[in-house]
């Protein structure tokens, strides 16, 4: 049996007056790439938000088998690396400081960066095809370098889980087919992903797909299952249908 990166049990979250997350429950296998996917205000940000201990809520979570809240600020931001969508950074920070950021939790209070810690986010950055803009600011770049330098960061962090909503959003195809790929590296490494994707032919390319409808989870299972592209029409109202091409699980518009 997999072991588990990150259990939740009977969580409910709101945002205002309005419970948008309503007694869920999964278990998130380790050294897997686990996508989460269902139509807009599913609750699928709000649902990786209190994955990453972002977001007030009711219920327990447990990261790498420790309950997520008990844990120390510092070796939770170690084992657990979070990108964000539309994060805000300082726009006069350099590529290569913003980067940085992704190494603060494995440095002494006021220390300076270490060699490793350059090293790390040199590859980060050359990962992830921004290490030639690495001395501009961020704010003179555009949203897909910028995107891409936000990644780098997360990369930087070298934590065991990273959680990420929307890494694809302003990234052209060439560089969507880079996070693709380099998201299995990461599993193969052992890593474990949980991403949240609208590119629902993307979302099959994982491992494991969470299935979410109206703050609820209606499915967890395997890309290739049939089941789980019975549960993805569904959710979509059958107006998607999952056709394999080439190897590879594709989701496509009934017309």
């Amino acid at each position: 049996m997999d072991s588990i990166a990150i259990d939740a049990r009977f969580i409910r979250a709101r945002l205002g007056n309005i419970e948008v997350l309503h007694d869920i429950s999964l278990a998130l296998p380790a050294a897997r790439w686990t996508s989460i996917v269902g139509p807009n205000g599913a609750g699928k940000s709000t649902l990786l938000k209190v994955l990453a201990g972002l977001l007030p809520h009711h219920g327990e979570v447990a990261l790498l088998g420790h309950p997520l809240l008990a844990m120390r600020a510092r070796e939770r931001a170690q084992q657990l690396s979070w990108l964000g969508q539309n994060e805000s950074s300082a726009d006069d920070l350099t590529a290569y400081d913003v980067a940085m950021l992704g190494r603060l939790p494995h440095q002494a209070w006021l220390a300076p960066p270490s060699a490793q810690d350059h090293a790390v986010v040199e590859r980060a950055l050359q990962a992830t095809q921004a290490w030639d803009w690495r001395s501009r600011a961020l704010g003179q770049l555009s949203g897909g370098e910028r995107q891409r330098v936000l990644l780098a960061r997360a990369l930087a962090v070298e934590a065991q889980v990273l959680l990420m909503d929307e890494p694809l959003a302003n990234l052209d195809p060439p560089h969507q087919a880079d996070w693709l790929r380099m998201a299995r590296e990461l599993v193969n490494a052992g890593k474990t992903v949980v991403s949240v994707l609208h590119e629902v032919s993307f979302a099959l390319q994982a491992d494991d797909l969470v299935v979410m409808a109206s703050g609820r989870v209606t499915h967890q299972g395997a890309c290739g299952a049939a089941a789980t592209h019975r549960a993805l029409e569904e959710v979509f109202d059958h107006r998607i249908a999952v056709h394999q091409l080439a190897g590879q699980w594709l989701a496509v518009p009934r017309i």
